[in-house]
């Protein structure tokens, strides 16, 4: 190649070929690492707010008439009854998954015995740290995973289910029970 002939290299030059190629893919390379991260960033939202919109718990008759609709604070809520058998307070806890189904997570109990015979958990329940609503909890057995769409309870008086959201106040869903039907459906929705 003669002197001269080629790209300048001075003010107003285009640069070496090669310069130019590293520069084109370092600023493809940072343009796609901004486009990850505000993607990202996008996806993480809607996880957190399940895509549409806030995230309740509400519960229905068998005929689909809302009877309660208790907006989530965080992903967690519990409902608890008077178990029949040993006549006392027991809550079940659960957790919303990302998928806006829900997860068991854990069991109280007034009596250890319900926690023991009537759920037969394979883990020793243990006192419920301060401030809780009932004094014994446990982990549900991990061999079972109950993880739910729905959940169809029976909302009687004899079983008192009250449905427990943080941040909210508990709601007694079998005096809202109106109908002989005393079945009611658990669901997590979006507004």
């Amino acid at each position: 190649m003669l002197p001269g002939a080629g790209p300048s290299s001075g003010p107003g030059g285009t640069g070496h070929p090669r310069l130019l190629a590293v520069r084109r893919r370092r600023l493809l390379i940072g343009l796609l690492a901004v486009l990850t991260a505000i993607a990202v960033a996008g996806g993480v939202a809607a996880v957190a707010t399940g895509g549409e919109g806030e995230q309740a718990v509400t519960v229905r008759g068998p005929d689909g008439k809302l009877i309660a609709r208790v907006p989530l604070a965080g992903d967690t809520f519990a409902v608890g009854y008077r178990n029949s058998i040993y006549r006392t307070l027991a809550e079940e806890r659960y957790r919303v998954l990302p998928d806006g189904r829900f997860e068991l997570v854990e069991l109280a109990a007034e009596q250890v015995a319900v926690l023991e015979e009537y759920y037969a958990v394979p883990g020793p329940p243990r006192p419920s740290p301060p401030g809780d609503r009932l004094p014994f909890v446990v982990d549900p057995d991990p061999s079972r995973p109950a993880v739910f769409e729905d959940l169809r309870i029976a909302a009687t008086d004899l079983g008192e289910r009250t449905l427990f959201v943080p941040g909210s106040e508990p709601v007694p869903i079998w005096q809202r029970v109106v109908t002989e039907n005393p079945s009611v459906i658990l669901d997590i929705e979006e507004s």
